[in-house]
């Protein structure tokens, strides 16, 4: 199934995945594991739903989903951080958090534990008709796909240029790779860390309030394994930004395809695994090939 419509809903599936791996990829080059991601979607998506509710405007419901996922990566980093306890059991805590204290929320403020009631959507970019045939050629595309799909391949080309230009990206990458050498150059390990996790809350975060607005509801348990997949393609894309962004576009198509299946003469249950199994598939077959930063899961 290679049509343009597959390949459109491929590109808006991947994005929460591609915000997401980004966002482990930074916790992971400090040296923080973040298997958090799941949790810290749902939370973001939870967050930018109920500010939207209460302000009418989505954007700050994307900003809200940010906090809100950045809130609950500091948990993250207090505790593997600065009481350097298991990062994995930290992380595994914080999604079973997430997934009840959301749908607690949910039923203190709308009355159902199920889902939300219905929020404004996000309006689309365009450039002023003043600007010519530039906005004639290029609103087409701003216009068709909802805004935080063109943040997300933003985020992906920043985050390319911070971690491999930048002065910050070097240390972040010295932290996760040596932190003991880091040390003794004058670099924090602690603040490094502090900041790759708070960066992958705020990157999940943000991948979760784009789940929310962009089926305008929060519903219990929407990140639906997402943060997950996040984390297999940030392993599979091996540890870079680029390379995310190509495994969360191929794991967006294997969820295009499984929604174009729905429907047809092929058994459900089939169809709702292509993703996972996709996943697997491709896990195993970077195992023993990608190697993940030699720090990373170790406290200091």
């Amino acid at each position: 199934m290679f049509d343009l419509v597959v390949m459109d809903s491929a590109l808006r599936m991947a994005t929460p995945l591609m915000l997401a791996a980004l966002g482990g990829m930074f916790s992971e080059r400090s040296g923080v594991v973040n298997i958090g991601l799941e949790g810290i979607m749902l939370t973001g998506a939870f967050t930018s739903v109920l500010a939207t509710w209460a302000t009418g405007d989505p954007w700050v419901g994307a900003a809200a989903g940010v906090a809100g996922g950045m809130l609950i990566a500091l948990i993250h980093a207090v505790v593997s951080v600065t009481f350097r306890a298991d990062q994995i059991v930290s992380g595994v805590a914080i999604n079973l958090f997430a997934l009840g204290a959301t749908q607690f929320l949910t039923w203190i403020v709308w009355g159902s534990a199920a889902n939300s009631p219905p929020v404004a959507s996000m309006a689309h970019w365009t450039l002023p008709a003043s600007w010519g045939g530039l906005a004639r050629a290029v609103n087409p595309v701003l216009g068709h796909y909802p805004p935080l799909v063109l943040v997300a391949l933003a985020s992906v080309a920043v985050s390319h240029l911070v971690l491999f230009r930048t002065p910050f990206g070097l240390r972040l990458r010295a932290t996760g790779e040596h932190p003991e050498a880091a040390d003794t150059l004058g670099i924090s390990v602690r603040r490094m860390r502090f900041a790759g996790v708070l960066l992958s809350g705020a990157l999940a975060g943000l991948g979760g309030a784009f789940l929310a607005l962009n089926t305008h509801q929060f519903v219990k348990n929407m990140s639906a394994g997402r943060g997950f997949i996040a984390l297999a393609a940030m392993i599979f894309g091996k540890w870079s930004p680029l390379g995310a962004l190509g495994a969360s576009l191929l794991f967006g198509y294997a969820e295009a395809v499984q929604m174009g299946l729905q429907g047809r003469q092929v058994p459900t249950e089939f169809v709702q695994m292509i993703p996972y199994v996709l996943t697997m598939v491709a896990l195993v077959g970077v195992i023993g090939r990608s190697r993940p930063p030699a720090a990373a899961g170790k406290a200091y």
